[in-house]
């Protein structure tokens, strides 16, 4: 039997877990959660997901620094090859926690998608994700 694709998804709001496992789920991808940075890092290391999906904006550790963690930290280094897509509401905002599209891509997010979650754009970005 195949092994079924893992997609963790990191993120503070109930809702966006529920629709993201709305729109994943029926393609069959084992959907996991975590809530919060640290939860999400522990989460990658026991559960070893084949795709992140990480909010940017959490409390306590933003996505950009659990991004920076998973990529460049020698604790993470057998999973810094995991493709990460990241989420927010503010791409391009640089007045609203002086976050930014440029400013994920250099904490070598593979992706980086804008809030509310369009389920076709999800999709393919997952897809074209998982191929790589």
């Amino acid at each position: 039997m195949p092994k079924q694709t893992k997609i963790l998804v990191i993120d503070d709001d109930l809702d966006v877990h529920g629709v993201v496992k709305k729109i994943l789920e029926p393609k069959s991808y084992q959907m996991i959660s975590a809530y919060d940075g640290e939860e999400g890092l522990r989460k990658v290391v026991e559960e070893r997901p084949d795709l992140i999906i990480l909010d940017v904006i959490m409390p306590g550790k933003h996505g950009f620094d659990v991004c920076h963690e998973l990529k460049t930290d020698e604790r993470y280094h057998f999973f810094s090859n995991i493709p990460v897509l990241m989420l927010t509401v503010y791409p391009d905002d640089r007045e609203k926690m002086h976050l930014s599209v440029r400013e994920g891509m250099m904490m070598e997010a593979e992706d980086y998608l804008q809030k509310p979650i369009d389920p076709q754009e999800l999709t393919k970005r997952v897809e074209e994700l998982l191929k790589k």
